[in-house]
C-alpha cells in the first residue's frame, strides 16, 4: 500500500512564458505544464514558445509537454522540437504507443490522462497505468464532437478519483476545477501524489500570484 504525502506535489498548466514558469516554481511549483495544439480549452501555446519556456526551467523541476496527438511518431517528433522532460498524453492512445515513445524518448516521463466520466474510468486508468510513470485524472470528455482534453474547470467525482487512486500502483495527480476554495478537500476526498491547477490561479488569462499564495496556503502543511 502506498503511503500518501500528506502535501501533494503541484503542478501549475497553461504555463505561457518563463516569467509564468518562475513565478509558479517561486511560489513552490515541482512541475509546469505547457500545453500544444488542443482541440479546446486554454493555455495553448506554440512549440516555439515551449522550447523557450522548458529551456529555462531548472531541474529537478518537470516540464510537462501536454499533447492531443495519438500516433507514436508525431508525438516523438513533437517532443524532440519542444525538449521538455515529460509527455502528458490528453487523449487515449493505443497501448503500442507507449512502447514506441519509451524505446525512442529513454528518460523521458510519461503520463496518461483519464477523463472521468464514470466508472469505465477505472478500468482505462489500471490498463494505462502498466505503461506510464503517472496517471493525471481529469474533468475533460473526449468523447464530445469537439473533444475536451483538460483545463475545463470543472470538478469530478472525487470518490471515482479515490477508487482509482486505490487501485492502481503509479503516483497519481488530481485535475479538474481545482482554486484555493476546494483544493485541501479534494486532497482529504483522494490523496492524490500531485495536484494540477490552470484556471485555479489565472485571472483574465494570468497567472495570479495572490491566487497562487492562497492556493499554496490552502494546502496541508
Amino acid at each position: 500500500m502506498h503511503t500518501m504525502p500528506t502535501r501533494p506535489k503541484v503542478k501549475i498548466c497553461c504555463i505561457k512564458s518563463p516569467e509564468e514558469a518562475e513565478l509558479a516554481i517561486a511560489y513552490g511549483a515541482s512541475a509546469i505544464g505547457l500545453v500544444s495544439a488542443m482541440p479546446s480549452g486554454p493555455g495553448v501555446i506554440s512549440e516555439e514558445a515551449i522550447m523557450h519556456i522548458a529551456g529555462t526551467v531548472p531541474p529537478p523541476i518537470a516540464t510537462v509537454l501536454l499533447t492531443s496527438e495519438l500516433r507514436a511518431e508525431v508525438i516523438i517528433a513533437q517532443q524532440r522540437r519542444c525538449r521538455t522532460n515529460t509527455i502528458q498524453l490528453c487523449d487515449y492512445v493505443p497501448s503500442d504507443v507507449y512502447q514506441q515513445l519509451r524505446h525512442a524518448l529513454p528518460g523521458i516521463a510519461l503520463v496518461q490522462v483519464i477523463h472521468v466520466t464514470g466508472p469505465e474510468s477505472v478500468d482505462l486508468a489500471v490498463a494505462a497505468a502498466t505503461h506510464v510513470d503517472a496517471i493525471l485524472l481529469d474533468s475533460g470528455n473526449p468523447a464530445l464532437a469537439t473533444k475536451e482534453l483538460g483545463g475545463t474547470g470543472r470538478t469530478h467525482d472525487w470518490a471515482l478519483s479515490r477508487r482509482i487512486r486505490e487501485v492502481i500502483r503509479k503516483p497519481l495527480f488530481l485535475a479538474g476545477g481545482l482554486n484555493p476554495s476546494n483544493v485541501a478537500m479534494a486532497i482529504t476526498a483522494v490523496r492524490p501524489f500531485g495536484i494540477d491547477v490552470c484556471r485555479g490561479v489565472r485571472t483574465n488569462d494570468k497567472l495570479d500570484a495572490a491566487k497562487l499564495a492562497a492556493f499554496f496556503d490552502a494546502l496541508p502543511k
